[in-house]
């Protein structure tokens, strides 16, 4: 994990925080199928990130009594990237997380693009994921600076 360091990035494992504690990674993101948060919390310790995937109001609800960094909604949007079981939940969705979730942070998650990033941004998410676009172009470093540049001026 300490190659993360000099670019300034936190990794953050997927789905195990058993390997993240071993690892000394920043932290750990499950899903609705895997460990519960408050577990993962005494797996990774006090400092480390927690992230949680929510995909319903009822999931939202629970998970802010949990002890996370911040909640994962989606897929707000049609995805190739992962089968999570659940459709598409909008940009409604966004919002009613990020007003029930306040002050926790609600990064947005699934078949985002450069196209919808800042709806998506705009309907209250904090920060967006994003993986399929980064890849569609052929050069995600470009793909990068081009997020960056268009989300430049919008600000949380």
């Amino acid at each position: 994990m300490g190659a993360a360091v000099p670019f300034k990035a936190a990794v953050i494992v997927n789905d195990r925080a058993d390997l993240a504690a071993l690892a000394g990674a920043a932290g750990v993101h499950v899903g609705q199928e895997d460990l519960p948060p408050a577990d993962a919390r005494r797996l990774v310790g006090p400092a480390a990130i927690v992230g949680f995937s929510t995909h319903t109001v009822a999931q939202i609800e629970a998970a802010i009594r949990e002890p996370i960094s911040y909640l994962a909604v989606g897929p707000v949007f049609g995805t190739q990237t992962k089968d999570t079981g659940y459709s598409a939940v909008g940009l409604e969705l966004v919002s009613t997380a990020a007003r029930l979730a306040r002050p926790i942070p609600v990064v947005a998650i699934g078949g985002i693009t450069i196209d919808t990033a800042e709806s998506v941004l705009q309907a209250g998410a904090t920060s967006v994921a994003v993986i399929g676009d980064l890849l569609s172009q052929g050069n995600p470093r470009g793909r990068v600076a081009a997020y960056l540049q268009r989300l430049a001026q919008h600000r949380v």
